[in-house]
């Protein structure tokens, strides 16, 4: 019999002790957990004891965002704020979510903030309305006007003006032109122009409220004025710059005459293209013969164009409907041609408020739903914020309702550069995704993968 040599058996044992380490290493190693696209993170609320709302969001170029809302608190997370007007609020995060900066502004009555963007010098420009005319704010023209603010990086009042006439004048989008100024979009309250604003012949009578352009130099001087629509209500809400230095504006419009010739029922998308001075140079109807409001346009990054809303139709150019209210995405080309149409939706009432690109080409939609059905899979009660992704075909990628069971909504939406996605609108609730509401209503953020 072969005596074993002892020291070659400690070795041997030793061998197969280390054999069995790696591999317990190897075993307990656990793998990177990957998040789901489109999960939600954050959800957070602020404002103080009285009403907060968050109307729009934008990446900025250092990687974090500015969020635009108003508040009409004068505690909790909103400081230097003396009285309880609503004010127009500002809030810098940097790209760790973290707040820079919150800024204030506004009079004695009340301000709201409805856009901003940020500017090629670094800072920011806003636009709202304002009912003021003290503080912040200097030659308000009637009741509500239009109101610009320009502020630096840090968030510091550079200049504002006011543009409107004796009645309710309401600013809901700027951008900054290819030459350095801004382009400015609302509403025109007509009967109380006194046809100051009209830039057609006393013979064209226009009524209710009108798609008002203004262009602005880079600072905020009139360049010139224009608008546009028929004898009912028309609403400019969005807009853009086009490549032959015209604009593409889109709202809503339930006209059937003057500037509109094919209303196709009720309200409709409204789209107007006017060159790089104001000259009207087309218009289109888009929607069905029940209520179509469009809320936002955004390049699609093939030379077209998406616009987004909501829509109660079910016929003529809408092919789906999915319940009382859906989103609507249309896809046009330079010309106003419908290259294609999309519904999205449940069984209920829901709404699309703003398109952002995705950072890998798609497309990111906020809004509200009140449906559990269809592309959405639970309602908490009431409306809850919606946000979801399609692709370039208009293909559903994911989608998530956020809220409690009181009112939650969201306004605006974009992603930043680590990919993450953040909506901001508004909450109620203190429960399910909400933990805590801070007053009456708050501002609400969301952040997303």
């Amino acid at each position: 019999m072969k005596t074993l040599n002892p020291f070659k058996t400690l070795l041997f044992y030793m061998f197969l002790i280390t054999l069995s380490c790696k591999d317990d290493a190897i075993n307990n190693t656990q793998p990177t957990p990957i998040i789901p696209e489109g999960t939600t993170e954050v959800v957070t609320t602020l404002g103080g004891t009285k009403n907060e709302s968050g109307q729009a969001v934008k990446k900025t170029s250092d990687g974090g965002f500015v969020v635009l809302g108003f508040t009409q608190s004068t505690d909790g997370d909103v400081t230097g704020k003396t009285n309880d007007s609503y004010d127009v609020w500002v809030l810098k995060y940097d790209l760790e979510s973290q707040i820079e900066w919150t800024k204030t502004f506004g009079g004695t009555n009340d301000e709201r903030g409805n856009d901003i963007i940020q500017t090629s010098d670094g800072g920011y420009a806003i636009i709202g309305f304002t009912y003021s005319n003290d503080g912040d704010v200097t030659n308000n023209n009637g009741q509500e006007d239009f109101w610009i603010i320009k502020l630096d990086a840090q968030g510091n009042l550079i200049w504002q003006k006011t543009y409107g006439y004796s009645g309710i004048d309401t600013g809901h989008s700027i951008l900054q032109t290819n030459d350095g100024g801004y382009f400015i979009t609302g509403v025109l309250d007509v009967t109380a122009s006194n046809g100051a604003g009209n830039t057609k012949s006393m013979q064209t009578q226009h009524a209710g409220g009108d798609y008002w352009a203004i262009k602005l130099d880079q600072s905020g001087n009139l360049q010139w004025s224009k608008y546009f629509g028929g004898f009912f209500s028309d609403t400019a809400y969005d807009a853009i710059q086009t490549a032959d230095q015209g604009f593409i504006i889109v709202g809503s419009s339930d006209s059937a005459d003057t500037d509109i010739s094919n209303n196709k029922g009720s309200y409709d998308f409204w789209v107007v293209k006017v060159s790089s001075t104001g000259t009207l140079e087309w218009e289109k109807n888009f929607g069905g013969d029940e209520i179509d409001e469009a809320r936002a346009i955004v390049n699609s990054g093939d030379g077209n164009y998406l616009i987004v809303g909501d829509t109660r139709s079910e016929d003529i150019d809408v092919s789906t409907n999915l319940g009382a209210a859906d989103v609507w995405v249309i896809k046009i080309s330079p010309s106003g041609q419908l290259l294609w149409e999309k519904t999205y939706g449940g069984e209920n009432f829901d709404v699309g408020r703003a398109i952002a690109v995705s950072n890998d080409d798609g497309f990111i939609i906020s809004g509200s739903s009140r449906s559990q059905t269809g592309d959405l899979i639970q309602n908490k009660g009431q409306n809850d914020g919606w946000v979801f992704k399609i692709d370039a075909n208009g293909t559903l990628k994911w989608q998530q309702s956020i809220g409690g069971s009181n009112i939650d909504f969201l306004y605006g939406v974009t992603q930043i550069n680590n990919g993450t996605i953040i909506s901001v609108g508004e909450s109620s609730s203190d429960d399910f995704d909400i933990t805590e509401n801070k007053g009456f209503t708050d501002l609400l953020l969301i952040e997303t993968k």
